[in-house]
C-alpha cells in the first residue's frame, strides 16, 4: 500500500461553524477521520497540521475591503457600521452569517489548502487531502453559498504564484463552482471543471455550457450541468468523458479538485439521485489521470455534503482510500456489502438522529430507477455534447 499521501486537518477547523441550526456542520470532519481510523485506514505518520494563512495569501483571491469587513464582523461585538455592511458583503443572509472568530477561523482553513498544495508541488507527497477545505462559492468581495473565504482560489492563485505550473481545477459539489470559476475566468494557464446541478433550479443558478472563459482564458472554463433525478450511471458517464477530454487537451501539471458529496440521493439541499458509488469511482479516475499527466500530483479538498450521517464520512473515505491505494477498495469492489466497522457505529449510533448504514456501499435495492431515467440520462448526453463542443475527443 501506497503511503505517498498526507491528510491535512486541525481541530480548529471545527470551529467554522455559522450556529447550531446551519446545515454546514464541522462535525462530518471528525466522523470521517474516525471511520478511517477504526478502519486501520488513517495512521498519525500520515497527518500534518496546517498553518493560517497570511493576509498577502488572502490577497490572492479577495479585496481588501472585503478581508478588512470578514475582520470586523468577526469580533465578539461588530461595530454598527461593520453590521450595516454585512449585507453588501454577503455576510448577513441565512446562507451565510457572520459569527465571532470567523476571520481566524477562515483563514486557518485556507492554510490547510495551501499547506496541501505546497506539500503536493514541493514533491513531499504524491497527494493530499484537505476535507475542511472546498469553501468554493466564496467571491473576491463577497460571501456566499456558506463560503467566508475561497480557500480553492486562494491555493490555485498560490501555486501560479509560487510554482508557475498549469492547474486543472475540478469540482464534483452538486453546486456549481462559481467562485474558483470566476477567479480565474481570463486565465489560460488555469482551467476549471465544474460537474453539478443544473442551475435552472438549484443555487447558484450559474454553471451552464455557454460560460467559456474570457479573453486569453476563452476555453479554459468548462461546465456539464445534469439534470435533477440523475443517477449513478449517467453522472459517471458524463464524469469520466468530461474529465478525460478535458486532461487530454488541457495537459495540467497538477490536478486540485473539490469533493462536495452533495449528490448523493440522501442530501437534502439538492434534487439528484445518486449512490455512494459515485464517491468510490470518480476518484478513481482523478488518480488514475493524475498518474498519467500530472506526475501524480493531486490536491483534494473537501466542500458540501449536508447528510453528515448516513453519506458524508463514507463517501469521503472513499477518496482517501484512493489516495493511499488502501486494499480496502478491492476488498470494497469484490464484497459491496461489506460493513462499517463496529466500533464507528457504535460511537456514532447514539449521537445521529438517524439510522447509521450498515454498510460501506449503498445497498444495491435502495436505489430503484426514476421513472424518467432514460429521458434523464439522453438529456444529459445533449448537455454534454454542447459543453465539450471545444475540448477535441
Amino acid at each position: 500500500m501506497s503511503q505517498n499521501a498526507v491528510y491535512v486537518f486541525h481541530d480548529d477547523e471545527l470551529r467554522y461553524r455559522f450556529n447550531d441550526t446551519h446545515p454546514f456542520d464541522p462535525e462530518r470532519l471528525l466522523m470521517t477521520r474516525d471511520l478511517l481510523e477504526k478502519a486501520g485506514a488513517l495512521q498519525p505518520s500520515q497527518m500534518r497540521e496546517p498553518r493560517a494563512a497570511t493576509e498577502e495569501e488572502l490577497l490572492l483571491a479577495h479585496t481588501p475591503e472585503y478581508i478588512a469587513e470578514v475582520k470586523a464582523l468577526s469580533e465578539p461585538a461588530p461595530s454598527e457600521q461593520a453590521i450595516a455592511d454585512s449585507d453588501r458583503f454577503g455576510l448577513n443572509t441565512e446562507d451565510t452569517p457572520f459569527f465571532p472568530g470567523m476571520h481566524d477561523v477562515t483563514r486557518r482553513i485556507v492554510g490547510g489548502s495551501i499547506e496541501a498544495a505546497d506539500i503536493v508541488m514541493s514533491g513531499r507527497a504524491d497527494h493530499a487531502l484537505h476535507l475542511g477545505g472546498g469553501l468554493h462559492h466564496a467571491l473576491p468581495n463577497k460571501g456566499a453559498g456558506f463560503c467566508v473565504y475561497n480557500d480553492a482560489s486562494v491555493a490555485i492563485a498560490y501555486i501560479r504564484k509560487r510554482y508557475g505550473v498549469k492547474v486543472l481545477y475540478v469540482d464534483t459539489d452538486v453546486h456549481h463552482g462559481d467562485g474558483v470559476q470566476w477567479s480565474f475566468y481570463h486565465d489560460p494557464h488555469v482551467c476549471t471543471l465544474s460537474f453539478h446541478e443544473t442551475g435552472k433550479y438549484l443555487f447558484p443558478g450559474t454553471g451552464a455550457p455557454n460560460e467559456r472563459g474570457e479573453g486569453e482564458g476563452y476555453g479554459m472554463c468548462v461546465n456539464v450541468p445534469v439534470e435533477p433525478y440523475t443517477e449513478d450511471d449517467s453522472w459517471l458517464e458524463g464524469f469520466d468523458e468530461a474529465l478525460e477530454r478535458v486532461v487530454r487537451f488541457f495537459k495540467p501539471d497538477v490536478i486540485v479538485s473539490q469533493h462536495g458529496c452533495d449528490a448523493h440521493a440522501l442530501d437534502p439541499l439538492a434534487h439528484v439521485h445518486c449512490s455512494t458509488r459515485i464517491y468510490m469511482e470518480m476518484p478513481k479516475t482523478i488518480h488514475s489521470l493524475a498518474h498519467q499527466y500530472c506526475q501524480g500530483r493531486w490536491v483534494a479538498l473537501g466542500g458540501g455534503g449536508y447528510d453528515i450521517w448516513r453519506v458524508v464520512p463514507r463517501a469521503w473515505s472513499f477518496l482517501w482510500l484512493t489516495m493511499t491505494e488502501h486494499p480496502l477498495l478491492e476488498r470494497l469492489r469484490q464484497e459491496p456489502d461489506l460493513p462499517l466497522p463496529a466500533a464507528w457505529l457504535a460511537e456514532w449510533a447514539g449521537k445521529s438522529p438517524l439510522e447509521l448504514p450498515p454498510t460501506w456501499l449503498d445497498a444495491v435495492h435502495e436505489w430503484t430507477p426514476m421513472p424518467r431515467r432514460d429521458e434523464i440520462t439522453e438529456k444529459n448526453r445533449r448537455t454534454r455534447e454542447i459543453s465539450l463542443m471545444y475540448v477535441p475527443k
